[in-house]
This record gives structure tokens, sequence and C-alpha cells, in this order.
């Protein structure tokens, strides 16, 4: 068999080169251009808890400070609680902190509360009722009772945002159907309770 010539090398190497570049193109298009893709996104997406705080004007200072209370005495003051929150809310008021005397001076102080707008700590200068009072002539014993969030009184639906309401709150030390020796019997007593405003999302 005669080997080809150098003339037919040449041929076949120029022959052979196109076609090798050729398959290695259909090659790479096939790889790159496989299949149609198409995509969307929907970016961004997170979650955050909403929040709700309550605040009050009383700078840390007691509504109440009696001393020397005498049979029917009486006092009235109010308290401004403000709730900022994110979410739908409600806000209810109920006792902590009870302080019982030995001589019972807890049922002898009667309170009323009811809440409006206008007025401030201790000064209810321009206070308005709105609505029925959420506690009439009821001693400090029968409030202490009235201890949970569940149990508190006002029921304050507040939208989201920030809002106000005064609280005002009157006592009056009755000794209404007591003998001369049972008001005597009450003389240094002491007793106390503490009132606290909460918020809870809807």
């Amino acid at each position: 068999m005669k080997s080809p010539g150098k003339k037919t090398t040449q041929v076949l190497a120029t022959i052979a080169t196109p076609l090798a570049i050729v398959a290695l193109g259909a090659t790479v298009y096939q790889a790159s251009y496989a299949a149609f893709t198409g995509q969307t996104r929907n970016s961004g997406n997170e979650w955050a808890t909403g929040s709700v705080k309550l605040t009050d004007d009383d700078n840390g200072a007691a509504r109440f400070r009696v001393d020397n209370m005498l049979p029917g005495d009486t006092q009235t003051r109010c308290i401004t609680i403000t709730a900022d929150a994110s979410v739908p809310s409600t806000v209810k008021g109920y006792a902590i902190n009870p302080v019982t005397s030995t001589a019972g001076l807890e049922t002898k102080v009667l309170v009323t509360i009811d809440s409006g707008t206008g007025g401030s700590f201790a000064d209810c200068t321009g206070y308005t009722q709105v609505g029925a009072a959420h506690v009439t002539n009821q001693p400090l014993s029968a409030i202490a009772q009235v201890n949970t969030f569940a149990a508190g009184f006002g029921g304050w639906v507040v939208p989201a945002g920030v809002s106000s309401k005064t609280y005002r709150m009157s006592w009056r030390f009755d000794t209404t159907g007591m003998t001369q020796a049972q008001i005597d019997q009450m003389q240094g007593a002491r007793t106390g309770i503490d009132m606290q405003w909460e918020m809870q999302s809807n």
C-alpha cells in the first residue's frame, strides 16, 4: 500500500482541522443552550414583632401619701396613662402589693375610680369623665382582690399609635355606723396599695 504523498497529507490536515473546530463548537453550544429558562423573585421578606409600651406622668411619685388622716377625710387625684402600641391593644388597671392593717383600715377607705380626658398627675384640673366609673365606693380590701390583668378594670381599647387617658381616683375615710370605741381603735393604723396599669396586644 502506498503512503500518502506530501500533498495528500496537507489536504487531509486542512480538512480535519475545521471538522474538529466545528465538533468542539457544537459541544459548547449544546452545553450552553441545552434548555430554555426563566426566573422571578419575591424579595425582601422578613418578620418583626409588634410592640406595646405604657407610661404614666407620675415621675416615680406616689399619687397619695396621706398622714394624720381623720374620719370623713377625702381626696381626689389624677394620673395620665400614655399607650404607644404598634398593634391594637387593651389597657386594664388592677391592684398589687396591698398592705393589711391590724385595725382593718383597708375596709374603711372607700375608693372610686373613673377615667376621661384632661388633668395630669396629682392634679385633676380640666378633667372630664368619659363613661361610667370603673369602681364606685369600694373599700381598698375589695380592690386588692382585683389583682390580675384578666380581672382588671377599665378595658381601654387602644388602637395602633400613641394615645392617652386620664384616670381619676377618689378616696374617703368612711366611719359610718362605727361606735366611738371602734373609731378610736383606728388610731395609728396604716394601709396601702399600688395601682398598676397593664397593656396587652389584642
